[in-house]
Protein backbone atom coordinates (compact mmCIF):
# COMPACT_ATOMS: atom_id res chain seq x y z
CA UNK A 1 0.00 0.00 0.00
CA UNK A 2 1.42 3.39 -0.99
CA UNK A 3 2.20 5.70 1.90
CA UNK A 4 0.18 8.88 2.32
CA UNK A 5 2.58 11.77 1.69
CA UNK A 6 0.00 14.27 2.97
CA UNK A 7 0.39 12.86 6.48
CA UNK A 8 4.11 13.66 6.41
CA UNK A 9 6.23 16.70 5.71
CA UNK A 10 7.02 16.93 1.99
CA UNK A 11 10.63 16.00 1.26
CA UNK A 12 12.83 18.08 -1.03
CA UNK A 13 12.11 15.93 -4.08
CA UNK A 14 8.35 16.36 -3.62
CA UNK A 15 8.78 20.10 -3.13
CA UNK A 16 10.74 20.34 -6.37
CA UNK A 17 8.09 18.32 -8.20
CA UNK A 18 5.44 20.76 -6.95
CA UNK A 19 7.62 23.72 -7.89
CA UNK A 20 7.92 22.41 -11.46
CA UNK A 21 4.15 21.83 -11.56
CA UNK A 22 3.63 25.40 -10.40
CA UNK A 23 6.17 26.99 -12.73
CA UNK A 24 4.76 25.07 -15.70
CA UNK A 25 1.23 26.14 -14.90
CA UNK A 26 2.25 29.76 -14.36
CA UNK A 27 3.77 29.76 -17.87
CA UNK A 28 0.76 27.98 -19.37
CA UNK A 29 -2.13 29.87 -17.74
CA UNK A 30 -1.75 33.35 -19.34
CA UNK A 31 -1.56 31.84 -22.84
CA UNK A 32 -5.26 30.97 -22.73
CA UNK A 33 -6.21 33.73 -20.31
CA UNK A 34 -5.25 36.37 -22.88
CA UNK A 35 -6.36 34.38 -25.94
CA UNK A 36 -9.35 36.11 -27.51
CA UNK A 37 -10.50 32.81 -29.04
CA UNK A 38 -10.72 31.07 -25.65
CA UNK A 39 -13.88 31.63 -23.60
CA UNK A 40 -12.73 29.96 -20.40
CA UNK A 41 -10.20 27.71 -18.68
CA UNK A 42 -10.75 24.49 -16.75
CA UNK A 43 -7.98 23.03 -14.63
CA UNK A 44 -8.18 19.37 -13.57
CA UNK A 45 -6.21 17.85 -10.70
CA UNK A 46 -7.41 14.25 -10.78
CA UNK A 47 -5.28 12.97 -7.87
CA UNK A 48 -5.34 16.04 -5.68
CA UNK A 49 -4.64 14.65 -2.21
CA UNK A 50 -5.63 16.73 0.82
CA UNK A 51 -4.08 19.95 -0.44
CA UNK A 52 -1.21 20.29 2.06
CA UNK A 53 1.35 18.23 3.95
CA UNK A 54 1.21 17.91 7.74
CA UNK A 55 3.00 21.28 8.10
CA UNK A 56 0.59 23.13 5.83
CA UNK A 57 2.97 23.26 2.85
CA UNK A 58 0.91 23.54 -0.33
CA UNK A 59 0.27 20.44 -2.39
CA UNK A 60 -0.75 20.48 -6.04
CA UNK A 61 -4.28 22.01 -5.70
CA UNK A 62 -3.13 25.06 -3.74
CA UNK A 63 0.00 25.33 -5.90
CA UNK A 64 -2.24 25.58 -8.97
CA UNK A 65 -4.46 28.18 -7.33
CA UNK A 66 -1.45 30.18 -6.18
CA UNK A 67 0.08 30.30 -9.66
CA UNK A 68 -3.21 31.24 -11.30
CA UNK A 69 -3.16 34.68 -9.65
CA UNK A 70 -0.16 36.16 -11.44
CA UNK A 71 2.14 38.84 -10.06
CA UNK A 72 0.19 41.33 -7.91
CA UNK A 73 -2.96 39.32 -8.73
CA UNK A 74 -2.82 40.59 -12.32
CA UNK A 75 -4.43 37.43 -13.75
CA UNK A 76 -7.40 37.70 -11.36
CA UNK A 77 -8.28 41.09 -12.83
CA UNK A 78 -8.25 39.77 -16.40
CA UNK A 79 -10.13 36.61 -15.40
CA UNK A 80 -13.27 38.60 -14.62
CA UNK A 81 -14.05 38.43 -18.33
CA UNK A 82 -13.61 34.65 -18.53
CA UNK A 83 -14.86 31.64 -16.62
CA UNK A 84 -11.97 30.00 -14.76
CA UNK A 85 -12.87 26.75 -13.05
CA UNK A 86 -10.83 24.23 -11.05
CA UNK A 87 -11.88 20.61 -10.57
CA UNK A 88 -10.02 18.89 -7.73
CA UNK A 89 -10.60 15.16 -7.32
CA UNK A 90 -9.58 12.97 -4.39
CA UNK A 91 -11.11 9.52 -4.08
CA UNK A 92 -10.42 8.98 -0.37
CA UNK A 93 -13.21 10.43 1.77
CA UNK A 94 -11.06 11.81 4.61
CA UNK A 95 -8.59 13.41 2.23
CA UNK A 96 -11.36 14.81 0.04
CA UNK A 97 -12.94 16.49 3.08
CA UNK A 98 -9.56 17.90 4.14
CA UNK A 99 -9.00 19.11 0.57
CA UNK A 100 -12.31 20.96 0.54
CA UNK A 101 -11.49 22.61 3.86
CA UNK A 102 -7.99 23.59 2.69
CA UNK A 103 -9.22 25.10 -0.58
CA UNK A 104 -11.95 27.07 1.19
CA UNK A 105 -9.43 28.40 3.71
CA UNK A 106 -6.97 29.32 0.97
CA UNK A 107 -9.59 31.31 -0.95
CA UNK A 108 -10.92 33.03 2.19
CA UNK A 109 -7.39 34.00 3.26
CA UNK A 110 -6.65 35.29 -0.23
CA UNK A 111 -9.82 37.40 -0.34
CA UNK A 112 -9.10 38.84 3.10
CA UNK A 113 -5.45 39.57 2.38
CA UNK A 114 -6.01 41.25 -0.98
CA UNK A 115 -9.37 42.83 -0.16
CA UNK A 116 -10.50 42.27 -3.73
CA UNK A 117 -13.99 41.00 -3.06
CA UNK A 118 -15.30 37.56 -3.95
CA UNK A 119 -12.84 35.31 -5.81
CA UNK A 120 -13.47 35.37 -9.56
CA UNK A 121 -12.40 31.73 -9.89
CA UNK A 122 -14.77 28.85 -9.17
CA UNK A 123 -13.90 25.37 -8.00
CA UNK A 124 -15.38 22.04 -7.00
CA UNK A 125 -14.00 19.12 -5.01
CA UNK A 126 -14.97 15.66 -6.25
CA UNK A 127 -14.57 12.23 -4.69
CA UNK A 128 -14.59 9.73 -7.54
CA UNK A 129 -12.47 7.02 -9.09
CA UNK A 130 -10.33 8.53 -11.84
CA UNK A 131 -11.71 6.56 -14.78
CA UNK A 132 -15.33 7.10 -13.74
CA UNK A 133 -14.86 10.86 -13.52
CA UNK A 134 -12.67 11.03 -16.63
CA UNK A 135 -15.22 9.12 -18.74
CA UNK A 136 -18.23 11.04 -17.42
CA UNK A 137 -20.30 13.00 -19.93
CA UNK A 138 -19.67 16.19 -17.94
CA UNK A 139 -15.88 15.93 -18.15
CA UNK A 140 -15.84 14.70 -21.74
CA UNK A 141 -17.97 17.67 -22.81
CA UNK A 142 -15.43 20.01 -21.25
CA UNK A 143 -12.45 18.22 -22.77
CA UNK A 144 -13.97 18.26 -26.26
CA UNK A 145 -14.94 21.95 -26.09
CA UNK A 146 -12.80 23.89 -28.59
CA UNK A 147 -13.43 27.20 -26.83
CA UNK A 148 -12.04 26.10 -23.45
CA UNK A 149 -8.35 25.81 -22.52
CA UNK A 150 -7.65 22.72 -20.39
CA UNK A 151 -4.73 21.95 -18.10
CA UNK A 152 -4.68 18.43 -16.65
CA UNK A 153 -2.52 17.28 -13.76
CA UNK A 154 -2.29 13.54 -13.19
CA UNK A 155 -0.13 13.23 -10.09
CA UNK A 156 -0.98 9.62 -9.41
CA UNK A 157 0.66 7.26 -6.96
CA UNK A 158 0.48 4.42 -9.48
CA UNK A 159 1.08 4.04 -13.20
CA UNK A 160 -1.99 1.99 -14.09
CA UNK A 161 -4.33 4.93 -14.76
CA UNK A 162 -2.35 6.45 -17.64
CA UNK A 163 -2.38 3.53 -20.04
CA UNK A 164 -2.14 3.66 -23.82
CA UNK A 165 -5.87 4.20 -24.27
CA UNK A 166 -6.08 7.13 -21.84
CA UNK A 167 -2.93 8.73 -23.23
CA UNK A 168 -4.22 8.58 -26.82
CA UNK A 169 -7.55 10.05 -25.68
CA UNK A 170 -5.77 12.94 -23.98
CA UNK A 171 -3.80 13.78 -27.14
CA UNK A 172 -7.04 14.23 -29.12
CA UNK A 173 -8.69 16.96 -27.05
CA UNK A 174 -8.43 20.52 -28.38
CA UNK A 175 -6.56 23.17 -26.36
CA UNK A 176 -5.46 20.54 -23.83
CA UNK A 177 -2.05 20.10 -22.23
CA UNK A 178 -1.31 17.61 -19.48
CA UNK A 179 1.38 16.48 -17.06
CA UNK A 180 1.53 13.03 -15.54
CA UNK A 181 3.80 11.61 -12.90
CA UNK A 182 5.43 8.18 -12.75
CA UNK A 183 6.70 7.12 -9.34
CA UNK A 184 9.92 5.15 -9.07
CA UNK A 185 8.07 2.10 -7.71
CA UNK A 186 6.17 1.79 -10.99
CA UNK A 187 8.96 2.30 -13.52
CA UNK A 188 9.93 -1.38 -13.65
CA UNK A 189 6.30 -2.35 -14.15
CA UNK A 190 6.16 -0.01 -17.15
CA UNK A 191 8.68 -2.02 -19.13
CA UNK A 192 6.80 -5.26 -18.43
CA UNK A 193 3.73 -4.11 -20.42
CA UNK A 194 3.52 -6.21 -23.58
CA UNK A 195 3.05 -3.18 -25.84
CA UNK A 196 6.07 -1.51 -24.25
CA UNK A 197 8.22 -4.63 -24.64
CA UNK A 198 7.33 -4.80 -28.32
CA UNK A 199 8.16 -1.13 -28.84
CA UNK A 200 11.52 -1.39 -27.05
CA UNK A 201 12.50 -4.38 -29.17
CA UNK A 202 11.35 -2.78 -32.43
CA UNK A 203 13.10 0.54 -31.77
CA UNK A 204 16.16 -1.09 -30.18
CA UNK A 205 15.78 1.18 -27.14
CA UNK A 206 17.56 0.34 -23.92
CA UNK A 207 15.70 0.19 -20.62
CA UNK A 208 18.69 -0.85 -18.55
CA UNK A 209 18.25 -1.44 -14.81
CA UNK A 210 21.84 -0.27 -14.37
CA UNK A 211 20.91 3.15 -15.76
CA UNK A 212 17.64 4.02 -13.98
CA UNK A 213 18.30 7.73 -14.32
CA UNK A 214 17.74 7.51 -18.08
CA UNK A 215 14.49 5.53 -17.97
CA UNK A 216 12.24 8.57 -18.42
CA UNK A 217 13.87 9.35 -21.74
CA UNK A 218 12.67 5.93 -22.91
CA UNK A 219 9.23 6.38 -21.35
CA UNK A 220 8.77 9.75 -23.05
CA UNK A 221 9.81 8.27 -26.42
CA UNK A 222 7.33 5.46 -25.96
CA UNK A 223 4.37 7.74 -25.28
CA UNK A 224 5.33 10.15 -28.03
CA UNK A 225 5.14 7.44 -30.68
CA UNK A 226 1.58 6.58 -29.61
CA UNK A 227 0.26 9.89 -30.95
CA UNK A 228 -0.88 9.73 -34.58
CA UNK A 229 -0.29 13.45 -35.13
CA UNK A 230 2.47 15.99 -34.66
CA UNK A 231 2.88 15.91 -30.90
CA UNK A 232 5.32 17.14 -28.28
CA UNK A 233 6.41 15.18 -25.22
CA UNK A 234 9.16 16.09 -22.76
CA UNK A 235 10.21 14.70 -19.42
CA UNK A 236 11.89 15.80 -16.21
CA UNK A 237 13.52 13.31 -13.86
CA UNK A 238 13.75 13.94 -10.12
CA UNK A 239 16.17 11.89 -8.06
CA UNK A 240 15.23 11.02 -4.51
CA UNK A 241 18.02 8.99 -2.92
CA UNK A 242 18.40 5.87 -5.06
CA UNK A 243 14.99 6.33 -6.66
CA UNK A 244 13.93 8.32 -9.70
CA UNK A 245 10.58 9.99 -10.33
CA UNK A 246 9.39 11.18 -13.70
CA UNK A 247 7.25 14.08 -14.91
CA UNK A 248 5.98 13.78 -18.48
CA UNK A 249 4.51 16.89 -20.15
CA UNK A 250 2.42 16.51 -23.30
CA UNK A 251 1.06 19.07 -25.77
CA UNK A 252 -0.20 19.16 -29.33
CA UNK A 253 0.89 22.78 -29.65
CA UNK A 254 4.44 24.05 -30.05
CA UNK A 255 3.77 26.98 -27.73
CA UNK A 256 2.75 24.64 -24.91
CA UNK A 257 6.00 22.76 -25.26
CA UNK A 258 8.02 25.99 -25.48
CA UNK A 259 6.58 26.98 -22.11
CA UNK A 260 7.42 23.65 -20.49
CA UNK A 261 10.95 23.58 -21.91
CA UNK A 262 11.50 27.05 -20.50
CA UNK A 263 10.57 25.72 -17.05
CA UNK A 264 12.78 22.64 -17.39
CA UNK A 265 15.85 24.62 -18.48
CA UNK A 266 15.24 27.01 -15.61
CA UNK A 267 15.52 24.07 -13.20
CA UNK A 268 18.35 22.33 -15.05
CA UNK A 269 20.73 24.50 -17.08
CA UNK A 270 22.81 21.53 -18.25
CA UNK A 271 20.17 19.30 -19.87
CA UNK A 272 16.69 20.65 -19.15
CA UNK A 273 15.54 17.27 -17.90
CA UNK A 274 16.70 16.43 -14.37
CA UNK A 275 17.42 17.75 -10.88
CA UNK A 276 20.90 16.19 -11.08
CA UNK A 277 23.75 15.95 -13.58
CA UNK A 278 22.13 13.32 -15.77
CA UNK A 279 24.78 13.41 -18.53
CA UNK A 280 27.77 13.50 -16.14
CA UNK A 281 29.14 16.73 -17.57
CA UNK A 282 30.02 20.08 -16.07
CA UNK A 283 32.16 18.53 -13.38
CA UNK A 284 35.24 19.74 -11.54
CA UNK A 285 37.07 22.87 -12.65
CA UNK A 286 35.03 23.19 -15.84
CA UNK A 287 31.60 23.31 -14.17
CA UNK A 288 29.53 26.01 -15.84
CA UNK A 289 32.31 26.94 -18.28
CA UNK A 290 32.16 24.30 -20.99
CA UNK A 291 28.84 24.03 -22.88
CA UNK A 292 26.71 21.10 -21.70
CA UNK A 293 26.98 17.85 -23.64
CA UNK A 294 23.32 17.82 -24.64
CA UNK A 295 23.45 21.28 -26.24
CA UNK A 296 26.65 20.44 -28.09
CA UNK A 297 25.12 17.21 -29.44
CA UNK A 298 21.90 18.89 -30.60
CA UNK A 299 23.83 21.79 -32.16
CA UNK A 300 25.88 19.28 -34.18
CA UNK A 301 22.73 17.41 -35.20
CA UNK A 302 21.01 20.59 -36.34
CA UNK A 303 24.10 21.82 -38.19
CA UNK A 304 24.38 18.51 -40.07
CA UNK A 305 20.69 18.58 -40.97
CA UNK A 306 21.00 22.14 -42.29
CA UNK A 307 24.18 21.47 -44.29
CA UNK A 308 22.71 18.27 -45.76
CA UNK A 309 19.62 20.19 -46.88
CA UNK A 310 17.23 18.29 -44.61
CA UNK A 311 16.38 21.44 -42.66
CA UNK A 312 15.65 24.19 -45.17
CA UNK A 313 13.51 26.65 -43.18
CA UNK A 314 13.29 28.04 -39.66
CA UNK A 315 9.96 26.40 -38.74
CA UNK A 316 11.14 22.84 -39.34
CA UNK A 317 14.45 23.63 -37.63
CA UNK A 318 12.83 25.08 -34.52
CA UNK A 319 10.63 21.99 -34.27
CA UNK A 320 13.62 19.63 -34.53
CA UNK A 321 15.31 21.43 -31.63
CA UNK A 322 12.17 21.21 -29.47
CA UNK A 323 11.58 17.57 -30.32
CA UNK A 324 15.08 16.95 -28.98
CA UNK A 325 14.32 18.64 -25.67
CA UNK A 326 16.08 21.98 -26.18
CA UNK A 327 14.72 25.50 -26.18
CA UNK A 328 14.09 26.80 -29.72
CA UNK A 329 16.64 29.61 -29.37
CA UNK A 330 19.38 26.98 -29.88
CA UNK A 331 18.34 26.72 -33.54
CA UNK A 332 18.69 30.47 -34.01
CA UNK A 333 22.17 30.36 -32.50
CA UNK A 334 23.25 27.66 -34.98
CA UNK A 335 21.79 29.55 -37.95
CA UNK A 336 23.51 32.78 -36.91
CA UNK A 337 26.86 31.01 -36.66
CA UNK A 338 26.55 29.20 -40.01
CA UNK A 339 25.47 32.43 -41.68
CA UNK A 340 28.44 34.28 -40.19
CA UNK A 341 30.75 31.49 -41.40
CA UNK A 342 29.39 31.97 -44.92
CA UNK A 343 28.01 28.43 -45.17
CA UNK A 344 24.34 29.34 -45.61
CA UNK A 345 22.11 32.21 -46.64
CA UNK A 346 18.54 33.01 -45.75
CA UNK A 347 15.65 34.39 -47.78
CA UNK A 348 12.24 35.56 -46.66
CA UNK A 349 11.67 36.95 -43.15
CA UNK A 350 15.20 37.90 -42.07
CA UNK A 351 14.61 39.68 -38.77
CA UNK A 352 16.21 37.83 -35.84
CA UNK A 353 14.99 40.43 -33.36
CA UNK A 354 11.26 39.82 -33.74
CA UNK A 355 9.58 39.25 -30.37
CA UNK A 356 7.82 36.24 -31.87
CA UNK A 357 11.02 34.61 -33.10
CA UNK A 358 10.50 31.55 -30.89
CA UNK A 359 6.72 31.44 -30.97
CA UNK A 360 6.44 28.94 -33.77
CA UNK A 361 2.72 29.46 -34.27
CA UNK A 362 3.35 33.17 -34.96
CA UNK A 363 6.66 32.88 -36.75
CA UNK A 364 7.25 34.18 -40.24
CA UNK A 365 9.04 31.71 -42.45
CA UNK A 366 12.54 32.20 -43.77
CA UNK A 367 14.24 29.70 -46.07
CA UNK A 368 17.79 28.40 -45.78
CA UNK A 369 20.02 27.52 -48.72
CA UNK A 370 23.66 26.45 -48.92
CA UNK A 371 26.26 28.82 -50.31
Amino acid sequence: MAKDINNEAFDEATKQKLEIFGDSFKEWFPVFLYDIYTDGIVVFDFFAGSGTDKNGVHGSPLTLLDNSKGDSNSYCKVAKDKKIHFIFNEVKENKSKALDDNVKKYICDCEEKNQCGKCVYSYEVRQEEFKKLFDSKEVQNILNNKKIGKFILLDQYGFKEINNEVFIQLTKYPKTDFIFFISSSNIKRFKEHESVKKYLATENLNFDDSKPKECHRVIAKYFKQLADQEYYVHHFTIRKGANYWGLIFCSAHTFGMEKFLKTCWKHDISSGEANFNIDNNWGGLFAGIEPPIKKVDIEKKVENLILSGKIHDNISGLKVVMQNGCEPKLFTEVVKRLEKEGKIERSGELNYISTNIHKLHKNKVYHISLK
